[in-house]
């Protein structure tokens, strides 16, 4: 029985940040991955983007100081995490403009840089129609980091600091013990946990089950498709109204959309009809899409972990307060990670969150009398 005071569920970029700042805390942790090394489930597959450009306080709080986490880590840390400020732009339809520039001033009012692009000047940025678009916002501080080498980086930090990191070592079965702590079946052996940290992305809702615990937290395919090489680089940039998003990647741009009709459950198998779809989607904004050449070799597709409104999972459960679920990022978790790190870390050792009120993200509101508090994104 090997025995700790945390076991991280997850040997993705979440379950990476919590054993880093747990560990840099002094206490002892293991980080349990039922693959064979970190970064195969959803955090390998990102599209590996940052943003700060949301509508509420708390994801602009998240986003913002994991940006600035990445930023500065090669100075914190001496590694290149591969942090670019390549920039977010945000293409809006005129019926939501109004309250775009309200979210503008707000995320502005935090810190956060975002700059308002005259439609005329959009083109610079991302060749494309404007028809129908109130205007368009830009984070110039907003990019791409490399999530598996922020995954690597901080599981060496974590591993310098005394944590463990086993893989090959999923959770079988969970036993809640009298006195809070549990006791976790794996593939090798038993560990015996005061807390923990359920950071299992997509397998989230099926680890927490073991412990008897509801969590409705489910895989999603998420495609992305390749062009071959191209003249000119774009930003991260969204069609809000449609939901196209692509990029730049070195010489390609990368592409996608999210499927409406997408069945839950664990699947990377590229969706090859579906990438007509969203070509006949984007094309009317971006029409350049449309003669490219595309490279099929370059496509690939990875999950989100989805919850029910879209919104993570970060905190104890209160019903049994030493399990403490960091999950359901809903394909953010790459530009919430650091954050959720530090949150994650104050409530095991300071028995709190104080940084920030993630009470929004309790696993409470899908209890039946907190449904009404569900919280929906915009985009």
């Amino acid at each position: 029985m090997h025995e700790v005071d945390v076991a991280v569920i997850g040997a993705g970029i979440v379950g990476a940040s919590c054993a880093h700042a747990l560990a840099e805390r002094g206490w002892s942790v293991t980080v349990l991955e039922q693959a064979t090394g970190h970064s195969e489930g959803s955090t390998g597959r990102s599209f590996a983007c940052v943003r700060v450009q949301w509508t509420d306080p708390l994801n602009i709080w998240l986003s913002w100081t994991g940006i600035q986490a990445y930023r500065s880590f090669p100075e914190r840390h001496g590694t290149d995490i591969g942090y670019r400020d390549s920039g977010y732009l945000l293409l809006v339809p005129e019926p939501g403009w109004a309250d775009h520039l309200v979210a503008v001033d707000l995320q502005r009012s935090m810190g956060a840089p975002v700059e308002v692009v005259d439609l005329a000047e959009v083109g610079d940025l991302t060749p494309c129609e404007t028809d129908g678009l109130g205007g368009a916002t830009y984070g110039p501080a907003d990019g791409t980091v490399d999530p598996q080498r922020v995954t690597d980086a901080y599981l060496g930090l974590a591993r310098r600091a005394g944590a463990r990191v086993a893989y090959r070592s999923g959770v079988r079965a969970v036993a809640a013990q009298p006195d809070g702590s549990w006791v976790l079946e794996t593939g090798t052996d038993p560990v015996a946990a005061r807390w923990v940290v359920n950071a299992a992305g997509g397998w989230a809702g099926e680890v927490a089950r073991l412990a008897g615990i509801d969590l409705p937290v489910v895989h999603s395919r998420r495609n992305v498709y390749a062009t071959a090489e191209v003249p000119f680089r774009v930003p991260m940039t969204v069609d809000v109204a449609t939901g196209c998003f692509l990029r730049s990647e070195g010489e390609r741009i990368i592409f996608g959309a999210g499927r409406p009709d997408q069945p839950d459950g664990y699947d990377v198998a590229v969706d090859w009809p579906w990438m007509e779809e969203v070509l006949a989607i984007a094309v009317p904004r971006f029409p350049w899409l449309g003669e490219v050449p595309l490279d099929r070799r370059a496509a690939w597709a990875g999950t989100y972990e989805l919850t029910p409104d879209d919104l993570p999972v970060v905190g104890p459960v209160p019903w049994a307060p030493t399990w403490v679920n960091a999950c359901g990022f809903s394909g953010h978790g790459v530009m919430q990670a650091p954050s959720v790190g530090m949150l994650v870390a104050e409530a095991v050792t300071d028995g709190a969150i104080t940084s920030a009120d993630v009470s929004p993200l309790s696993i409470e509101r899908f209890t039946p009398a907190a449904e009404h508090q569900r919280q929906r994104l915009i985009f």
